[in-house]
């Protein structure tokens, strides 16, 4: 009997699902990490939109946050231990780097056959056929040539080895956003969405979003099927249980391959709060041990958890969320309180950590324990102000 037949083995509410949350998620006090690297596979994926997320998200969950700059930055570009790379839905992500075959076969080689048919279509047109196929391959092979000698790269230092970089073509020509684009600009993006380069050291600081470029190291090809039942193994091990408009929604599979996953990890059907299906692995079925002790949390823009499920009334309720997202759906820097979001957070011109409470239900308890992890935040911030990518209603409020 297939997942989406199958009769539901148990009901999950949304206090449980709460609670499979904050210790799965790396939230609560008793289940941070230690290292960067385990918080990466604890969460599967680290949303790298906006780079700094990536350390906020991390910081948030480790025992000691002290050093976390200086940890990521270790396992991204000293140790490799975690690569940032396109995934999901065409978005970069920070990924273990034991995952980037997998995240490559399940979700990036459909991505970059589009991103690279429609580079030489918008080119070509754009160029009125000045810019061919064959001219692109030629210049491709001598960027990376030339990147693979300097190690790592800017773009303007391989505009300076391979001139041709800079040949610009105009896109949307006639349209409403016609614009010109550089060779350089929608060639690096296809190869990083192919795996043949990867983000590398930042211009600036950690909050810096230019970015060198370097070589992807190789990886072993996989099955697509194998590679798609691993991922969302992997996810619903962390997510569950997770609907199959969620699995959907954060793995931007067509449904048949979303169900044809579902069936190869042998997901079991639950009820939910609400009348929903949901899934779970048939070793995650049992109810958690215990509650955790009530918790806090102060989550950037596009976290992982709280950009993790497309269906959010069980952790983010509908009162709150115009305060919280831009016009794109974009969730901005959140206030959790035993797991659900009831605020949101900024930074004043200082680097002083402010907050909002949304809703108070969680009484002098939930303000003291969200104090106490504003301060935690403010201290190993120690004065740097992160300004969101995407900014909502109440961050730009906070932060004045």
């Amino acid at each position: 009997m297939s997942p989406t037949t199958a009769a539901p083995a148990r009901h999950i509410g949304d206090e449980e699902r709460r609670v499979r949350l904050a210790r799965a998620h790396r939230l609560s006090p008793d289940a941070r990490a230690a290292t960067p690297l385990e918080v990466a596979r604890s969460l599967v994926a680290l949303h790298g939109t906006d780079p700094a997320t990536v350390y906020l998200a991390v910081g948030a969950r480790l025992a000691d946050a002290s050093a976390t700059v200086a940890a990521v930055e270790a396992a991204l570009y000293e140790e490799r231990s975690l690569v940032r790379m396109h995934g999901m839905r065409h978005t970069v992500f920070t990924f273990p780097a034991e995952l980037a075959a997998t995240v490559h076969a399940s979700t990036g080689l459909a991505v970059a056959a589009k991103a690279r048919a429609g580079l030489l279509k918008d080119m070509v047109s754009g160029s009125d056929g000045r810019l061919t196929p064959e001219w692109l391959a030629e210049v491709e092979a001598s960027a990376l040539a030339a990147l693979e000698r300097r190690g790592e790269a800017t773009v303007a230092e391989l505009g300076a080895d391979e001139p041709r970089l800079k040949e610009a073509f105009t896109y949307g020509r006639g349209k409403s956003y016609e614009a010109p684009h550089t060779v350089s600009s929608r060639l690096m993006r296809v190869l990083g969405v192919e795996g043949r380069v990867v983000r590398g050291r930042p211009l600036g600081s950690w909050t810096s979003t230019q970015f060198r470029w370097a070589v992807a190291p190789p990886h072993p090809e996989l099955p697509v099927a194998e590679a798609q039942s691993e991922l969302l193994r992997r996810w619903l091990a962390v997510c569950g249980p997770a609907t199959e408009a969620d699995l959907k929604w954060w793995t931007g599979w067509k449904v048949t391959d979303v169900r044809r996953a579902l069936a190869a990890v042998g997901a079991v059907v639950v009820s939910l709060d609400g009348g929903g299906t949901g899934y779970v692995l048939a070793d995650r079925l049992a109810a958690p041990d215990g509650a955790p002790e009530p918790w806090a949390a102060l989550l950037p823009g596009l976290d992982p958890t709280a950009m993790g499920w497309q269906e959010r009334d069980w952790y983010c309720p509908p009162a709150v969320r115009s305060a919280l997202f831009d016009g794109s759906g974009n969730i901005g820097p959140t206030v959790w309180w035993n797991g659900r979001v009831v605020g949101g957070w900024g930074q004043r011109g200082g680097g002083e950590v402010v907050w909002r409470l949304l809703d108070e239900s969680g009484g002098a308890v939930a303000a003291r324990a969200i104090t106490a992890e504003a301060s935690r935040l403010t201290a190993w911030l120690g004065g740097v102000r992160v300004t969101p990518r995407f900014r909502t209603p109440l961050e730009r409020e906070l932060a004045g």
